[in-house]
């Protein structure tokens, strides 16, 4: 396996790092049978995750289509998907026409969501994080599916707990969280009626250089801005580890639907970690607010045990966000309002 690089130079190195597939990974497409068809392809992990898919096929010595769906507002990303010889479906997933018209391949990743402007357009909410899921469960009825989802399903918990476990009570707060678990009950409900397999992914939170919770802390220290205590910890996984553990939760998929929490196995100190941005950048950060003894954390130690742990530590990067914020490298400017306590996104 390639040594992991001190700094990423530029957005190909980047896309090249959260692309790079595992043995594992690799080991693993020889034992999945069929094409794979990503569905909600041009978000933030959409277009690596097909990417490392493909990587991962080719360095395996077999064919598979690689199949990208999306609206692709952002050509960059499509043009990006297309260079690296996935194969382009292009339309609006809520178009029932379009969905239909999709060929019923054997595997299926489930990317399509929404989550920002949620409390600002509640119906669309709805439709892409519920209704959406059902067409997509009745359309792929033979298929095998991993759907994201997300760790704000769970209540705050106590720093001290270790995070939220699959089997804990959820309680869902606010309408983005609601509709997520609606997205889950509506595939679960899809496995129950047809017996296909589901694995659903509880994610909390994927970062890279471009966004992400580190990013988010990093610019507010960088620019000299305060940094919102209010939700103290938070879990982080770098993106290409979580893209990498997604795909291979294809080989877990079953019915009824599995659940899955994948995050990084630390349980990070906002403030501590502002600290460290501040050294690095010898701005010594500024804070608003105090830290509450609950957050909303996941407790990844079920997808450990399955898949193993994340190959890159946090440490490592916090120092390529460092170094790519210090640089002016391009950002996706997507914040993820991790301070966020009451659901309201």
């Amino acid at each position: 396996m390639k040594k992991i690089p001190a700094t990423i130079k530029d957005t190909d190195s980047l896309r090249e790092l959260l692309s790079r597939p595992s043995p594992a990974l690799t080991g693993m497409m020889e034992q999945i049978k069929g094409d794979i068809i990503f569905l909600g392809a041009g978000g933030k992990m959409g277009p690596t995750m097909a990417a490392m898919a493909l990587r991962a096929c080719r360095e395996a010595g077999i064919k598979k289509r690689i199949i990208a769906v999306s609206r692709f507002s952002n050509a960059g990303e499509k043009e990006y998907l297309e260079q690296q010889g996935i194969e382009i479906l292009q339309g609006d997933l809520l178009n029932k026409a379009f969905l239909e018209s999709l060929p019923r391949v054997e595997n299926v990743i489930f990317l399509a969501g929404m989550k920002f402007g949620a409390e600002g357009n509640r119906p669309l909410t709805w439709a892409m994080n519920v209704y959406l899921p059902g067409m997509v469960a009745d359309h792929f009825i033979s298929s095998r599916i991993v759907a994201l989802s997300t760790g704000t399903v769970y209540p705050l918990v106590k720093v001290s707990s270790g995070g939220s476990r699959e089997e804990d009570p959820i309680t869902a707060e606010g309408e983005y969280a609601q509709s997520c678990l609606g997205r889950e009950r509506m595939f679960e409900y899809g496995s129950n009626t047809h017996g296909n397999p589901v694995l659903l992914i509880r994610l909390n939170y994927a970062v890279e250089t471009r966004y992400g919770v580190l990013t988010d802390i990093a610019l507010k220290v960088f620019h000299e801005e305060p940094v919102d205590l209010t939700m103290g910890y938070f879990n982080a996984i770098w993106q290409g580890d979580a893209n990498d553990m997604i795909l291979r939760s294809l080989a877990l998929a079953s019915s009824p639907a599995v659940i899955l929490n994948i995050t990084g196995p630390e349980i990070l100190s906002v403030r501590e970690t502002a600290e460290r941005f501040g050294k690095i950048f010898g701005k010594p950060p500024n804070f608003n607010g105090r830290e509450a003894d609950t957050a909303l954390l996941n407790n990844a130690g079920k997808a450990f045990a399955l898949l193993g742990k994340p190959r890159v530590p946090v440490d490592q990067v916090i120092e390529w966000v460092a170094d790519w914020i210090a640089r002016s490298k391009d950002l996706l400017d997507k914040p993820t309002h991790f301070e966020v306590r009451n659901g309201k996104f």
